[in-house]
């Protein structure tokens, strides 16, 4: 089946990145006569605007995960936190995921992924595909079979998107003949665990292992201020977090690896990116999405799918 033929989250991104780039101008062009300093610093203000944001969240972060009993972040730990974070997210949201996101097609038909273990890839909240495409060259690099999914719409329920996650392993488990590894940033861990629920069995048989990075397994405090199904869905108290877990067996959670961070940006406080019973990596000074892109991460997923059955 060949790639979507449309992505929400892309177009969206598209219009965000087009009106900001023509506001800078805008600015530039008006202030420049005036002062040229100030046009200068003004467009790249906005143009690097989400930084403040995640500046805030940073800030933020000791007060909420001031109980949690992950190492608290330090001062310096932060400040490379939000670097790094201001520079992922860039090449993220205005680059990969806007423009990019079908530069790198799903592989199935690589010979030589026949009888070795592929990947599925699962994005989060307000991305699509595109978010992997680090991984995807990767990937294609080392001849895997793998399917990175689109979910839509962006704001549907968690639950919705079960059925483009089976597609998806089903696809996999075609072309190689073995069951996936999966490979969740963030909201999309949920989607796989929802997805093993929908289909009423353990990890066992279905997929060879799921990795799960920066995944809101208990929720976050942010999502509390969304007005969105699925944003509402991760707040800590949800009543479709208890279900979720209500339903899910507790052998499950051996099938996990679970990567977090004391720095995460967005899963706050950090501690709630854990599963009880999983096996749980903290790697201390990486932000929400930088995380998906630590050398270390990767590495270690690698090698889980070296170490599986050939």
């Amino acid at each position: 089946m060949p790639l979507r033929k449309h992505s929400s989250v892309a177009r969206l991104q598209q219009c965000v990145v087009a009106l900001t780039v023509l506001a800078a101008v805008g600015w530039l062009i008006a202030v420049w006569p005036r002062s040229p300093s100030w046009a200068v610093m003004g467009a790249a203000a906005l143009l690097v605007g989400h930084a403040w944001f995640l500046a805030a969240e940073l800030l933020l972060l000791p007060h909420v995960a001031r109980n949690d009993p992950a190492p608290l972040a330090s001062r310096r730990q932060r400040l490379a936190a939000w670097a790094a974070e201001t520079r992922v997210a860039l090449q993220v949201f205005a680059w990969r995921q806007p423009f990019r996101w079908r530069s790198e097609a799903d592989c199935l038909d690589d010979a030589r992924g026949a009888g070795r273990t592929g990947v599925v890839l699962v994005h989060g909240f307000l991305c699509n595909r595109g978010f992997w495409r680090p991984w995807l060259r990767r990937l294609r690099a080392d001849g895997r079979a793998f399917v990175a999914v689109n979910l839509e719409p962006p704001f549907a329920s968690i639950d919705d998107y079960a059925p483009a996650i089976h597609e998806a392993v089903h696809r996999v488990r075609r072309a190689t003949g073995r069951p996936p590894l999966l490979v969740c940033h963030s909201m999309g861990g949920l989607a796989a665990r929802a997805w093993l629920v929908s289909c009423g069995h353990a990890p066992a048989g279905l997929v060879r292992h799921v990795v799960t990075i920066a995944t809101p397994h208990r929720g976050t405090w942010l999502a509390r201020f969304s007005r969105r199904e699925n944003g509402r869905q991760m707040s800590p108290d949800s009543a479709w977090l208890a279900s979720l877990h209500a339903a899910t067996p507790c052998s499950a959670a051996a099938h996990f690896t679970c990567w977090w961070s004391n720095c995460d940006n967005v899963v706050m406080p950090p501690s709630m990116a854990t599963l009880e019973g999983a096996d749980n990596r903290l790697l201390p000074g990486a932000a929400h999405v930088d995380l998906a892109f630590r050398p270390e991460v990767m590495e270690a997923t690698f090698a889980l799918l070296e170490q599986a059955a050939e």
